[in-house]
This record gives C-alpha cells, structure tokens and sequence, in this order.
C-alpha cells in the first residue's frame, strides 16, 4: 500500500458518523438508537447509518420507521444476509463524518462511552481509537471462560503480526478518522473484519496513531442473541495471517 499523508485533524472537527449493523435486533433496537442518539458526542454533529443486513424479524421495517422519525438516521437495507462485515463495508462507505464510530445494534456496549473513544481524536493525539473490555475499571459482565481464552489467543497472534499491544483486537467499538477508515480495502463479510481492519491498520504509512481506552461491557448469552462462534474463531486466526502477509 503507497504512503499517505493524512490532514491534520484540527478544531473544525464537527461531525460524527456512527454505524451500526443490524441483523434480527428488533428486540433491542429501539433502545439502542435511543441510547445513541441521546449519546454525548462532545459537541459533534451526528448521523446514525444503520444497515439493516437482511433481518427476518421485522428489523428492516422497524429501521425505516426510525429513519423517517428522526432525520440524522439513514436507513440501508441490504436483500439478503451477509454479514457484519459486509453491513460494516456498506456503512462506512456512505460514511461523511469527521469521524467514524462502529456500534452494535445489541445492548453490549454503551453510547455514554462515546466521549472516551472521541476525545483522543479530537484533541489531535490519536487517529484511531479501540475501546478495551480487558483495559480495567469499568464494569464488565462475567460470561464465558473460553471465549476471553480466544480473545486472549487472538489479540495476541494480532499483535504479533502488527506489533501492535493492544489488549481487545475483537472489540467492536473502534473510532476512526474517516480518510482512514475508508481508505483500507475491507473484504471480510463476518466477523474477520475486526482483525482484517487491525492489520490494514498497521500496514498504512505513516502508521496512524492508535490508542485504547477501558470500556464496560454488558455480554450477551447465547440464549439472548449472540451470534459469534468458534467457526469465526478460526477464520479470525486465518485473516489475521492473510492480511498480516499480503497486500489485499
């Protein structure tokens, strides 16, 4: 990937883009587009763009009537299932925020957590921000043994390959300068994209700045809807080498 120099990011900083994938969330998501809406965003203008990624539940619907009740929603709908990824990919290309901030449809993580993930970039020390579940001091629902072993397992092989020492490569809650984000060529339709966006992270020149910060974090059961499983495990350990080694 060829050198680019990114702009400073200066005072003028007045928008905030948040996505959100929707899949079969019709439980929870009117909450979560009313959490985030009220969210504090230090100041910055807001559109929310929720790609709703062929819901059978009714989602889809419950996504337009949202957008025709509050203008700074923009509804997308894609026909069939493919993936967060692929919702992700379709959301942050209509992104047009001075930032970009991914949020899931569930009640996982917390809008009141936006200030923590932006100041960093606002303030012009960071260009790209990762909310840790694992950074400490914030309440964090006890769950499944194995699956912070494959975090663990996983953040580690991703460090590895970037050298980069973060501690929640799996988190979805990442904030980015827009001409970042939307630079990096993302392919992965599922769960692969958190690592595939790590790496293409860390391949860009200059490397952009890249900080954390502790977050809470309100894990779901399988029972109440959680979607990931150790199949997209193993595809996470085979797009970290994938796009650690090429130039895709």
């Amino acid at each position: 990937m060829p050198p680019v120099h990114f702009p400073a990011m200066t005072a003028t900083c007045k928008t905030l883009s948040v996505i959100m994938p929707c899949y079969n969330e019709g439980n929870t998501l009117h909450l979560i587009v009313e959490r985030v809406l009220a969210a504090d965003t230090l100041g910055l203008t807001m559109e929310l763009i929720i790609v709703d990624d062929g819901s059978e539940d009714g989602s889809g619907e419950r996504v337009e009537t949202l957008a025709e009740e509050h203008p700074e929603i923009h509804a997308v709908r894609h026909s069939i299932n493919q993936g967060k990824g692929a919702a992700l990919r379709t959301g942050i290309a209509q992104a047009t925020g001075d930032i970009v901030l991914i949020q899931d449809a569930d009640l996982e993580y917390d809008p009141n957590e936006y200030p923590k993930l932006l100041q960093p970039i606002i303030a012009q020390q960071a260009d790209v921000v990762y909310g840790s579940r694992f950074r400490g001091g914030e309440a964090v629902r006890v769950l499944y043994f194995w699956h912070s072993v494959g975090n663990w397992t996983l953040t580690t092989l991703s460090n590895m390959f970037t050298d980069l020492n973060l501690t929640d490569m799996e988190t979805c809650y990442k904030a980015f300068r827009r001409e970042i984000i939307q630079r990096l060529d993302l392919k992965e339709n599922r769960f692969g994209i958190e690592p595939e966006i790590t790496a293409k992270i860390s391949r860009l020149e200059p490397r952009p700045r890249v900080f954390e910060v502790g977050i809470s974090y309100s894990g779901r059961t399988y029972a109440e809807g959680k979607k990931i499983n150790w199949k997209d495990g193993m595809r996470a350990v085979y797009c970290i080498v994938k796009y650690n080694r090429s130039s895709q």
